[in-house]
This record gives structure tokens, sequence and C-alpha cells, in this order.
């Protein structure tokens, strides 16, 4: 599946923009399917951070592991996870935009076996969906917040 790409720009400044998306504690604030937020390090923020992510999907409550593998303080934050055949590669980048910020968000999804690959080809739109509701709710958290 190609990368997939959402962009918005945010009245809010970076540090607000960044502290939604990269702060872990934040993600039920930013995102109504995630319910709750348990973390398997002692870290809770930057590089080597690990937690599980619970959300609703489809009225079922869904449990991912995610790593920080990449952190620089308002500038971006790359989560990854290996779930159900496929390595899920997030990047939240912020920049400053004039007087507001900019959020990108981009998801590689990279199916590790054939019928994983299919399947996300095949779901591509969806994706692209939830990152917009996502990339929404936190434009809204940020904007109320600044």
């Amino acid at each position: 599946m190609p990368t997939i790409v959402v962009e918005r720009a945010i009245r809010a400044s970076v540090s607000v923009i960044f502290d939604a998306v990269a702060n872990i504690e934040n993600l039920p604030n930013t995102s109504e399917d995630v319910v709750a937020i348990e973390f398997l390090s002692e870290q809770k923020s930057g590089v080597g951070t690990r937690f599980v992510e619970t959300r609703n999907h489809k009225g079922k409550q869904m449990r991912t592991e995610l790593e920080v593998t990449e952190y620089e303080h308002n500038s971006h934050a790359r989560m990854v996870t290996d779930s159900h055949g496929t390595v899920w590669d997030t990047t939240f980048t912020v920049t400053p935009d004039g007087d507001e910020g900019r959020l990108r968000i981009a998801m590689d999804a990279r199916g590790n076996h054939l019928f994983a690959r299919a399947i996300n080809v095949l779901t591509q739109s969806m994706f692209r969906k939830g990152m917009d509701k996502h990339i929404d709710a936190v434009k809204a958290y940020c904007e109320a917040q600044a």
C-alpha cells in the first residue's frame, strides 16, 4: 500500500500540536476511538517508549502495542507496530506555518505476507478516512487548547 498522508493547518502553536500527538497520555483526548493507554516501558515519552493502545473498532475493543522509534521535540514523532501481519509505521510531523502550525501524518503499511499486502491495498480508503477523522480531532483539540 502506498504511504497515506493527511495534512492540516492548525490554529495553535507548534508546541501545542506536538504535545497533542507525541504525548502518549493525550491519545484518548485526540481520538475518540482510543479508550485506554497502558505503558509497557518506564519512560513515557521519547524514543523507546512502548505502550498498548486500546481503541474501539467496529464495536469491538482492539489492543495494539506500539513503540516510539523517532522523537525530535516540537518537530516529529514516529510510532511503529507489527500487528495482524502488517508493520504500521506512522510519522507525525509538526512545522510552523506563520502564526499557526501544520500537522502532517504519514502512515505506511507494509504487509508481512501476500494476503496482508492484498488486504492493505483493498482497505486503503478506509485507512485514509480514519486518518482524516484523527487529524480533524487533533485539530479541534489543539484549537480548543490555544
